[in-house]
């Protein structure tokens, strides 16, 4: 009682905390503003976000146009407000600063901007400052491979049990081995999951994973931390439930069995929840049908990888035992491939994020292992429906098809979905930069001209529209750019740009704070008419 307890409580707290906590922390306002000009040199820079990030993840650099520091002690976060980040400065001279900033937002993904901001009424000409690339530091190697070994472990040790419990009953003294290897993968997915999670904090921290006393204390301070040792603390009770349901089966259960099968059961279901919780599921919406279909395709991932793997170790396998499993691995397919389907649908804004993305891509490759290990998985049906037992070699095939699928999956999840901002910005008109941006677009018998200059991150752009008919600037017509961030889901930013001359509209801002991809839409409204929208893409770098 005490563990179904636990269990609730841990749930129902992933399914309470609001979906905007698990967002992408994004830059709301800073002081000193971006492109602004103070006249004394500020004795702190503040940063505002839209959730409370962990100063001791956050790195903040602010140089001069030599490149030399300013930052003059450690990031701290601000005592009036919990989403501010505060960093004392040296007292610097008059002249251009450039402040490169990165956090790790609640879903682990690390997020990074840069601006401007200037000293003195006559601070010289913006110098040009090199801003470093967006990087996607959840994709490493070492970070693939142990999310990797902790989805396989802990998959394997839930369809184990599975098999071991209410599929292959009947096979006796032969079933010790698939209790060996629900151990054994218990073991794996033990010590996995907090490796996981320690490498991700001394990714987080910029330390190395070997600092052992700097990072256990911070391992469970990032909301992400906190979800996969949840993970860690619900697989125990899996783990321990399982081992007694084990301990005590019988031909004829005994009620403590199957209270223990129960409770196993109960556990496996919320370790299941728990990425989807603590990844894109929890900030997708509709919230509720995103996790739904992340448990459901984890769910019948773990039947049938570890029912697979359960028929290794058993193997020669009786044919009416591999009946039951094909029957079961049938149901779990169809769930998978459903499951699969609905979640690319809930996370792709279009149809072409699936080879423009690399998460998209990543779906890709996914989907292609999954569909050549149900092929391998037909073979096998028909064999057994046929009174045939099955190949072993196609049985060792499906595994290591699912264990590379598990791989792409490992690699999909560490991946920011494509932002909403692809399917709002429609069919692009061109795509532009790097470098100053001179595109010409004809549309509704108008000429649109747009010059972005000099397109480049953390300096003020100048955005210049010309817009004619026939020939003759349009004059008195409204004039909207908006910039939406395509490398990851970040708010858009709008701006109305003035007519400095007949059919010239034009506005500075540092609208690029981020390296990368950027959705460019012009609603152009003439005057007394309905108007129309000019899209570009455009790649801005530092």
């Amino acid at each position: 009682m005490r563990g179904a307890l636990v269990i609730a409580a841990v749930v129902s707290a992933f399914l309470a905390a609001p979906a905007a906590a698990w967002a992408h922390a994004a830059l709301l306002r800073t002081f000193p503003a971006a492109s602004a000009q103070v006249d004394t040199p500020p004795a702190q820079l503040r940063l505002v976000y839209d959730e409370a990030v962990e100063p001791r993840f956050a790195v903040v650099s602010v140089t001069d146009a030599a490149g030399r520091q300013q930052v003059d002690g450690a990031v701290r976060r601000s005592g009036a407000d919990p989403y501010a980040l505060e960093v004392p400065l040296a007292r610097s001279p008059r002249g251009w600063y450039l402040v490169v900033w990165r956090v790790v937002s609640a879903d682990g993904h690390p997020v990074e901007g840069a601006f401007t901001y200037r000293i003195g009424p006559d601070p010289g000409p913006p110098p040009r400052f090199g801003v470093p690339s967006l990087s996607e530091t959840a994709v490493t190697p070492g970070l693939i491979a142990l999310r990797w070994l902790t989805f396989l472990s802990f998959m394997s040790a839930i369809g184990l049990f599975v098999l071991r419990t209410l599929v292959a009953r009947s096979l006796g003294d032969r079933l010790r081995r698939v209790t060996v290897a629900f151990g054994i993968a218990s073991a794996v997915a033990l010590v996995a999951t907090p490796a996981y999670v320690l490498l991700a904090t001394a990714q987080f921290a910029s330390r190395s994973f070997w600092s052992f006393g700097a990072l256990v204390p911070l391992m469970d301070v990032s909301a992400f931390g906190r979800g996969y040792l949840r993970l860690e603390e619900l697989f125990a009770l899996f783990a321990g439930a399982a081992a007694i349901a084990v301990r005590l089966d019988r031909p004829r259960r005994p009620v403590a069995a199957l209270v223990a099968l129960s409770g196993a059961l109960l556990a496996a279901g919320a370790v299941l929840l728990v990425p989807g919780a603590a990844g894109h599921a929890a900030q997708t919406p509709p919230r509720a049908a995103s996790l739904l279909l992340d448990w459901s395709h984890l769910a019948a991932g773990s039947v049938w990888l570890g029912g697979l793997l359960g028929l290794l170790v058993l193997w020669p396998v009786p044919l009416a035992a591999v009946r039951r499993f094909s029957d079961l691995a049938l149901g779990s397919v169809i769930v998978l491939l459903g499951s699969g389907v609905g979640a690319a649908v809930v996370h792709l804004p279009t149809l072409s994020s699936l080879w423009q993305t690399g998460y998209g891509k990543a779906i890709l490759v996914k989907a292609s292992l999954l569909a050549a290990a149900m092929l391998v998985a037909a073979v096998n049906l028909v064999r057994t429906r046929r009174g045939a037992a099955p190949l072993l070699q196609t049985v060792v095939t499906e595994i290591v098809l699912l264990a590379a699928a598990v791989v792409a999956a490992a690699v999909l999840s560490s991946l920011p979905p494509p932002p909403r901002a692809l399917a709002s910005l429609g069919t692009p008109a061109a795509s532009v930069g790097p470098g100053p941006v001179r595109a010409t677009v004809e549309r509704e018998g108008y000429r649109v001209e747009v010059r972005i200059t000099p397109n480049a991150v953390a300096v003020p752009d100048m955005l210049t529209v010309r817009l004619s008919r026939n020939g003759a600037p349009v004059r008195g017509a409204t004039v909207i750019a908006t910039f939406s961030m395509l490398d990851m889901e970040m708010p858009a930013q709008a701006y109305r740009l003035g007519e400095a001359a007949p059919g010239r509209y034009e506005r500075s801002s540092e609208a690029l704070v981020m390296v990368g991809r950027w959705g460019v839409t012009l609603a152009i409204r003439p005057r007394g008419e309905t108007g129309f929208d000019v899209a570009v893409i455009d790649h801005a770098q530092g």
